[in-house]
């Protein structure tokens, strides 16, 4: 069970953690489970390797394309450092890019 929400409100946007499983064999959103504080992370697989920010850039072409998004409105904030394998992610989504708020992004 998840006790936490999923997407936070940020300035200009809202933020969601993601788990992302690099190297999968497909492409794949969800399901949406619970880190051991019991906060939402949003399960997310891709095909490329961990590699130049290579998932990193497949994790974001995922979203959009789902979310039907443009992918500038979504960037990676938190698991970007070189050299760091954390698959944990914060990614940020820009307020004016999501048509009917944060709840619809999960609908499609």
């Amino acid at each position: 069970m998840v006790d936490g929400e999923l997407f936070t409100t940020a300035r200009d946007g809202v933020s969601l953690n993601v788990r992302l499983t690099p190297k999968a064999s497909a492409n794949r959103i969800g399901p949406v489970v619970s880190d051991d504080a019991g906060g939402a992370i949003l399960k997310v697989a891709v095909t490329e390797i961990p590699e130049g920010g290579k998932a990193n850039k497949a994790l974001i072409k995922l979203l959009a394309k789902s979310w039907r998004l443009p992918k500038t409105a979504i960037s990676v904030k938190r698991g970007i450092k070189k050299g760091h394998k954390d698959r944990r992610k914060t990614i940020f989504i820009e307020n004016q890019a999501i048509p009917d708020g944060s709840d619809s992004l999960l609908k499609n």
